[in-house]
């Protein structure tokens, strides 16, 4: 596949994905556009193995030099490459788009706002936990059980810094015996945090399994600057969200799974 043709097949899908989170977004060049000064950017991901891959950044002040612009990369499977990139994009929107409209609409319907009084002077705002292989309810169970974040607070206290909104990856899972976990701070592995994060008791089984969350952290005094809010665009789904009891991130992933997701 071109890399037009890829640009092309990731942007129609970062579209679909995010209209799945009640936010209207629309190809517009380079990038896709969504409410106020949103935008997804796309961009090649580097080495041999990116047929599978996406890179995508969450601009929040699209057309201000400084604007912060978190990044991350997903990947998918399928039996073709569109197929591939199309999971990838699900997987991103799911685990780290979320987060970022949570950041704007602030209600805790597409995310939760843990309180880690183990990071004092950030605000968290932890998004679903997407977890795939074989007997992957037990890791799902565990991580809907254990408040992962306070634990790996020490490590992270040091890798943090400015007012952020500074994205924290973890990747864990694999089997016994051959586990791998991996958090990253900005888009740079955190060996500290990976060591706290692996020394976990998670359940490792005898089949492979993984799980993937995300993270943002901004600096408390930085949430007195409004954030481009996504509140122009309604749908059902985002209208009757008050009246909605925010549940646990288990019980989203639950759903999330059953719709196909």
């Amino acid at each position: 596949m071109r890399p037009e043709e890829r640009l092309a097949v990731i942007q129609r899908c970062v579209v679909r994905e995010m209209a799945r989170l009640g936010q209207e977004f629309a190809v517009d060049g380079e990038v896709v556009r969504g409410p106020g000064t949103t935008a997804v950017a796309v961009r090649e991901h580097p080495g041999d193995d990116g047929a599978g891959h996406v890179d995508l950044g969450f601009v929040l002040h699209l057309g201000r030099a400084d604007a912060p612009v978190v990044w991350d990369c997903a990947a998918g499977l399928g039996k073709t490459e569109e197929e591939k990139l199309a999971n990838a994009v699900r997987m991103w929107a799911t685990t780290t788009a979320s987060v970022l409209v949570e950041l704007a609409d602030g209600r805790g319907v597409h995310a939760d706002h843990p309180d880690v009084p183990e990071l004092p002077g950030w605000h968290a705002v932890q998004g679903p936990a997407a977890v795939f292989g074989f007997g992957n309810e037990h890791l799902a169970a565990w991580l809907a059980e254990n408040r992962v974040l306070p634990a790996l607070a020490p490590a992270l206290r040091t890798e943090v810094s400015g007012p952020g909104p500074v994205g924290v990856k973890l990747f864990l899972g694999g089997k016994a015996g051959d586990d791998v976990a991996e958090v990253r701070v900005g888009g740079e592995v955190s060996e500290a945090a990976s060591a706290a994060l692996r020394a976990l008791d998670w359940p490792r089984g005898e089949r492979l399994c993984w799980a993937r969350l995300f993270v943002l952290l901004t600096a408390e005094q930085a949430r007195a600057q409004p954030v481009a809010a996504p509140a122009a665009v309604r749908s059902a789904a985002v209208v009757t969200a008050p009246a909605v009891r925010p549940r646990g991130l288990f019980a989203r992933w639950r759903d999330a799974r059953r719709a196909g997701r």
